[in-house]
């Protein structure tokens, strides 16, 4: 409920189009503080304009999450081989299986292999259904065990894992 208040707080003067519920993204944005929240409400007007938009729409506002609480810029071009983004999206893909064969995980909202400028190559990108102050040993164990999904998926499909899973093996 504070999320939402302090976005319509942030968004007062900026004009969205119906596409945008407000309720759903604050919801969606579990943890994320108040000048973050400004910042992508900044940046959602900003590339609304750049598309020559006088509204902001919803995907706006998902890219503006994704640049603030994601990390970076989408990388188009940045080129990774044919087999690099085949080991890439067989990675992103373990990730959300083993996230949809368990309990006490976090839906998955979305999944790209387009590469950003913090460095990963893609990523599989969770939401909390609700904001949570503690984490049971169960979702503890569920969270690891989905980080180590890349590289199980890069074992199982390639007989070899990359270097794609230092940040989740860190996480984990």
């Amino acid at each position: 409920k504070g999320r939402l208040e302090n976005l319509k707080g942030h968004s007062k003067d900026v004009m969205m189009d119906e596409t945008v519920e407000k309720a759903a993204h604050a919801l969606a944005k579990a943890g994320v503080v108040g000048s973050d929240l400004a910042n992508m409400i900044n940046e959602a007007a900003i590339n609304a304009v750049k598309m020559g938009r006088k509204f902001v729409n919803q995907s706006d506002l998902f890219d503006a999450f994704e640049l603030v609480a994601v990390g970076g810029k989408e990388k188009k071009d940045r080129i990774m081989s044919d087999k690099e983004r085949k080991i890439v999206a067989y990675h992103e893909i373990g990730h959300a299986m083993v996230t949809a064969l368990q309990k006490n995980t976090e839906p998955v909202q979305k999944i790209t292999i387009v590469p950003r400028t913090i460095g990963a190559l893609g990523y599989t990108l969770q939401t909390p259904e609700e904001e949570k102050f503690l984490q049971t040993k169960e979702e503890l164990l569920a969270k690891i065990t989905t980080y180590m999904g890349g590289r199980a998926a890069e074992v199982l499909v390639f007989d070899s894992a990359t270097s794609g899973a230092a940040n989740d093996i860190e996480h984990a």
